[in-house]
């Protein structure tokens, strides 16, 4: 999987950012999983083609000491469409920007 790893959280930083994750973003099906919902005006010519399959997601997962985001653009209804794909890298830069901000909000230094 692609994705973009934060490690080595205290469990301090890892409390603050539990409770921005829940503050902000809809919770996923499995417990530590969160969405970050794609802007529409991101979205790529394969999601743009099937508006039946969003809204899109990204998964933000919350471990015991890390925190990992996907760069792969999920469907909120389908587990198999042409229109899951990796990142274009205006979504990817969107993802790494949305996290730069929350580390910064939440004081944690990276």
């Amino acid at each position: 999987m692609r994705q973009y790893l934060i490690d080595e959280l205290s469990f301090l930083e890892r409390d603050n950012l539990d409770s921005f994750l829940k503050r902000t973003f809809k919770p996923g099906p499995i417990e530590g999983t969160h969405w970050l919902e794609l802007p529409p005006d991101l979205l790529a010519p394969p999601q743009q083609a099937h508006p039946a399959c969003g809204p899109f997601y990204f998964a933000v997962i919350l471990e015991r000491n890390e925190l990992r985001a996907e760069f792969l653009v999920r469907s909120s209804h389908n587990l198999h469409c042409s229109c899951i794909a990796w990142a274009s890298p205006a979504q990817r830069q969107f993802l790494l920007d949305f996290i730069d901000r929350m580390l910064q909000e939440e004081f944690i230094a990276v």
